[in-house]
Parts: structure tokens; C-alpha cells; sequence
């Protein structure tokens, strides 16, 4: 049967799931009358309830005679370390673009992932049924991105389609006929080229790992295109690392190739399909599985470095273990080692107390979904700020900078780059309208700048912008920047939170827990209205006495507290301050610093 190999890559909601969840069903996959899930290709939990796609995950349909292996990548640049290493297992690449939005930062930086591999993309305009839709407009911009990412004359001169994913339909024209996604699969077979491996199947088998996961039945799976050879169940490979050593020599117990969206086992396993194997016990992402003739390992794909790092910890606060099993450093430490093992993007390191570990990656968004997973699993956390990781380079100090790509109506745009250029020292690159009253936004931001800027940007905005940030580069430091303004208000008691004493509080700031809450002498209650810490007492009842008169005993009305999200809370603490995470609960809290150690994040901050 006839191969393709195929990556979908586009920004995030800008429909890619959608449109492969139509090019499952137009394929055949399902019977008639089968129950069919919305947004197939999410099966995550955190990816169904945000929405986005955090996983790589492969598909295969068939078109008239030939086998289209489908990977549906992840549309956000915390999540690269899956992009990088799965365009390396595909011959081409389908680039979606909201015909109202154009191409967004994660559009520009999975693009250039594929381009520097030399895959010829085919450009899908989605969407142009939407009354905002400027497919010319799309399509220059498209253009214009290839040429600023340094495509060659052939990636350049790409086939372009108009589609509607929701509708079930792509055309080559844009008032086409608009019945089926016909066109979109047979523009797939005519414009990607088969796999080159194919010629090379009389060669040893070599296959490079790309994916790593574990089933309950057969153990230990890798995922990865078959470079060379013929593999067939219980044949002998070995592993090699990256730097050609040997790391074990096992038998395939079992071969699974994707068939829909399952796997099914196959007997062998032929040169240029994306396969599953079975039956190793320590090869790792990046090694190459191999026949035991061949000592060269294949070179794998660099991976970006990580730019932010968060401090991962025990739970010790004085709530400690109600709510999780799982608080023990070592369990912990297990666990974030098996996640680094999994995700490339990922590094961990002890510290030298060794009851807690820093984790680099790429993103807040990133780290945010580990944690969210861990809690789920049932640990208790304590995390620290986020930290940006500095580089040294010739003796100078370099810090990571982030192209940020804002859409706001145009009576906020003033706020929005007085922050950006003010206090967090960003530099307005482009400024320009998007639309009947709203104006884009491109500056070039350090990092640090944007750590919590979240939250303040959707105030100013009054919810109506939308802000994309994508890694740019690295530059020399460029000085302190000022972090949160407001202090906290801090519990100096311990018990349950009393309607009374918040109602009381509600003039000093905004309250982050409300009445009937357990809470212990150090968390922290709310956000000061001015720029110093407070101390106050939330158990204060009110005295009672035999005396009544009217006006005296009025209704307690608590104005409703502020909850924040995970992403939110970890954005929001400063560097004395740490998340209590917990299966139920996420609190924040004082940690109190000895001076060495304030004396260390002094030095790091510069």
C-alpha cells in the first residue's frame, strides 16, 4: 500500500483537531451509526477542558489505495519539545490558518521547526465562512512568513485550499463547491512524496524513538518511522543512545501500527511507517532501536533549551497530607523524573537539601499542566516563582526575550503598551489596526516582564484582549523589573475563617478565601490595598451583648472572594511566597527566607 506521512500544524483554536476529527469520519474509520466523540484526537482530560492540544498523538486513515499517517501536534510553544521531535517522523506539512486571524506566533514558530527540515508545507485556509474571514489578506501574510523564516523557492511555491473544518469541507477555490474534504486528500497524495525510507527496506532495521509511553499489558512502548529494514515480532534489536552506546538488547514482543484512532498489532513492520514496539526495558526518546549489525546511531532532532525554572517541594504547611497520599520528596521525585524521561523539553535537578527539585521548561502554561497532572495523581506541592534562566555568553549577562502579539480594542491600546514599555522594559516593534476598532500590538518583551502580566493585561483590557507570546531570542539583561506592587494580607491565626472578621477586612483589600475556611498563621488571606504586607486576625467574632439597637446588627454581606487559577496563583506569588497545591485545595503562603537565602535570589535577580 501506498505511504504518507503528514503533520497538522497550526496555532491554537485555530480548528486543526476539528478538521482531522472530519477527515476520521469523510475516511470511513467509523461504522455507521457508531457514537462518534467531538475533538477525537484530544483524549487528555486537560486537553478536552482547555481546549488545547498538549500531546502529539498519530492517526492513519486510508484514501482509494493509500495509507495516510495523520499527526495532529500541539499549537502552543510551551509544548515544542513534542513539535520538534515529531516533524522528524513526517515527509510533509499541512499549515492551518484562521482566514480571519492569519498566522499567530505559534504558527510562525512550528513553521519554522518544519521548514528547517526541509518539509514542503500545503497551506489550508480555515474558517473562510466566517464573516470576518480575509483569505487574501491570510494568504499574504502566509507568504510573507515564509519568506521572513527563510523558505527555498519550493517550499515557497505551495498549494493553497480554502476550507471550513466545523462544515466538513476544503476546496481549491474559494467559492468552490464546498461538498467533502476530497480535495484536501488528494491534494495530500499528490504534493507529499512518499516515504524515502521505502527504497532503503532491503537494508538492517532502524528505527529512531520519537514518543515514549507505557500500556498496562505490554509495558515499556516507543513510537517512531521506520528508517531502514523490515521488522518482524520477536526479531532481536538493541538500543543505542544519541552517542552511539549501547544501552540493552531486547526481543519485540509486539508491533502496533495506527489504524484510526486505535492501534492495532501487525506481524511486521516495513520502511517508512510510524510504528509502535514493544519490549524493551530501558531505551529511552532519541535512542535508536536497531538490528545488531548496525553500530551508527541515527542523529536526533536538538531541542530547544528551557527558559523559565520553578522549584518543586514538599507540602509543609500545617494542612500537610488531609487531602493527597502521595508527600513524600521521593515520591515526587519519582514522578518528575518519569516526566522528564517522557517530555525532552523537561530537565530536573535536585537541590542540595534534596527535598526539593527545580524544573525547567519552556513556559508558565507548561509547568502549570505538570503540576495540574500531579495533583490529579493525588501529590501535595509546594511551588516556588517562576525564575527566568540566564545565559552567560563572552562575559555578558543574556536573558530570553519573547515576541508578545496583542489584539485589543483600540480605546486600551494606550494602557497596554505604557506596560509592556514602562516597567517591563519591552520594546514596541509594530503597531497596526486588526479590524474595525481594534489595533495589533508586536513588541519584543524579556521574560521576566511577563511572569503575572497575565492577569494585570486582562484587567486593563477588561477581558477583551487576546495576548500570544512566542520565545524570540536572547539578549543582554536588561535590569531589574519590578514585580507585583500590591503586599498580601497574611493570616496570623489559625482555625476557621470568620464571616465577620472578613466583612471587617474587605476595607484593607481584596480577599482571596471566604467565610467557614480552614486556614493556619502565615497563609495568605488577600491582597493589600497598599504595597506592604499586613498581618490581620480573620477569626475576630463579633462580641456579643445583651444590648440591641437598630442599625448596630446589620447583615454581614462578604463581597465574593477572588479565586485563581493554578497558572493564575504560580504568576501571582512573589519570591518570599509559595503555592500549596493539593488534590482539592490551592493556597498560597509566606515562606519566611534566612538571610542567605535572600541574600541568593538578590544575586540571581541582580
Amino acid at each position: 500500500m501506498d505511504l504518507r506521512n503528514i503533520a497538522i500544524i497550526a496555532h491554537v483554536d485555530h480548528g486543526k483537531t476539528t478538521l482531522v476529527d472530519e477527515l476520521l469520519k469523510q475516511s470511513g474509520i467509523y461504522r455507521e451509526g457508531q457514537a462518534v466523540t467531538e475533538r477525537a484526537m484530544d483524549s487528555n482530560d486537560l486537553e478536552r477542558e482547555r481546549g488545547i492540544t498538549i500531546l502529539a498523538k498519530a492517526t492513519s486513515v486510508e484514501w482509494h489505495g493509500t495509507r495516510i499517517n495523520i499527526v495532529d501536534t500541539p499549537g502552543h510553544a510551551d509544548f515544542g519539545g513534542e513539535v520538534e521531535r515529531i516533524l522528524s517522523m513526517v515527509d510533509g506539512v499541512c499549515l492551518l490558518v484562521d482566514a480571519a486571524e492569519g498566522p499567530m506566533p505559534q504558527t510562525k514558530f512550528v513553521t519554522s521547526k518544519a521548514l528547517a527540515l526541509g518539509l514542503k508545507p500545503i497551506v489550508v485556509l480555515n474558517k473562510v465562512d466566517k464573516p470576518a474571514a480575509e483569505p487574501d489578506r491570510a494568504l499574504n501574510e502566509v507568504f510573507d512568513l515564509f519568506a521572513n523564516l527563510g523558505a527555498n523557492d519550493e517550499q515557497l511555491d505551495f498549494p493553497v485550499l480554502y476550507a471550513s473544518g466545523i462544515n466538513g469541507w476544503a476546496d481549491n477555490e474559494l467559492d468552490g463547491p464546498r461538498k467533502d474534504m476530497s480535495a484536501l486528500f488528494e491534494l495530500v497524495i499528490k504534493h507529499v512524496e512518499p516515504p524515502k525510507q521505502i527504497a532503503q527496506a532491503a537494508e538492517p532495521f532502524r528505527m529512531l524513538a520519537t514518543t515514549l509511553g507505557a500500556d498496562p499489558f505490554i509495558g515499556r512502548i516507543l513510537t517512531g518511522r521506520v528508517e531502514a529494514g523490515t521488522l518482524k515480532v520477536g526479531a532481536t534489536l538493541k538500543a543505542l543512545s544519541r552517542t552511539g552506546e549501547r544501552v540493552e538488547q531486547f526481543r519485540v514482543t509486539k508491533i502496533l501500527a495506527f489504524r484510526g484512532l486505535g492501534q492495532q498489532p501487525i506481524d511486521e513492520a516495513v520502511a517508512g511507517d510510524i510504528v509502535t514496539i514493544a519490549g524493551m526495558t530501558k531505551a529511552t526518546v532519541a535512542d535508536t532501536l536497531c538490528d545488531l549489525s548496525v553500530d551508527t546511531a541515527i542523529p536526533a532532532q536538538p531541542i530547544d533549551p528551557p527558559t523559565i525554572s520553578v522549584t518543586f517541594g514538599i507540602n509543609d504547611s500545617p494542612l500537610a497530607g488531609r487531602d493527597g497520599n502521595k508527600v513524600q520528596s521521593r515520591v515526587i521525585r519519582e514522578r518528575l523524573m518519569k516526566e522528564a524521561e517522557t517530555n525532552v523539553a523537561i530537565k530536573v535537578e535536585d537541590t542540595p537539601g534534596g527535598d526539593a527539585f527545580v524544573v525547567s521548561g519552556r513556559g508558565e502554561l507548561q509547568m502549570g499542566v505538570l503540576i495540574e497532572n500531579m495533583r490529579r495523581e493525588g501529590f501535595e506541592l509546594s511551588i516556588s516563582r517562576p525564575r527566568v534562566i540566564f545565559r552567560e555568553e563572552k562575559g555578558e549577562r543574556l536573558e530570553p526575550i519573547e515576541e508578545v502579539i496583542i489584539d485589543v480594542d483600540d480605546e486600551f491600546s494606550g494602557a497596554v503598551i505604557e506596560k509592556l514599555t514602562g516597567a517591563r522594559k519591552g520594546d514596541l516593534v509594530e503597531m497596526k489596526p486588526a479590524g474595525v476598532g481594534k489595533t495589533r500590538i508586536v513588541a519584543h518583551v524579556p521574560s521576566r516582564g511577563l511572569i503575572g502580566y497575565q492577569g494585570e493585561f486582562m484587567t486593563d483590557t477588561r477581558g477583551t484582549g487576546v495576548l500570544n507570546r512566542i520565545f524570540h531570542d536572547w539578549a543582554p539583561y536588561k535590569g531589574p523589573i519590578q514585580g507585583r506592587r500590591q503586599g498580601v494580607l497574611i493570616s496570623m491565626e489559625a482555625g476557621v475563617s470568620v464571616a465577620y472578621a472578613l466583612w471587617n477586612l474587605e476595607d484593607r483589600g481584596r480577599m482571596f478565601i471566604g467565610a467557614q475556611e480552614q486556614i493556619y498563621e502565615g497563609m495568605i488571606i488577600g491582597e493589600h490595598s497598599r504595597d506592604n504586607d499586613l498581618e490581620v486576625n480573620p477569626l475576630k467574632g463579633k462580641k456579643l451583648t445583651n444590648v440591641r439597637a437598630s442599625g448596630t446588627d446589620e447583615a454581614v454581606r462578604l463581597t465574593p472572594p477572588v479565586i485563581m487559577s493554578l497558572e493564575q496563583s504560580i504568576a501571582y506569588i512573589d519570591d518570599d511566597e509559595l503555592v500549596e497545591v493539593t488534590p482539592k485545595s490551592i493556597r498560597l503562603r509566606k515562606r519566611y527566607l534566612d538571610p542567605h537565602e535572600r541574600k541568593r535570589m538578590a544575586k540571581v535577580e541582580g
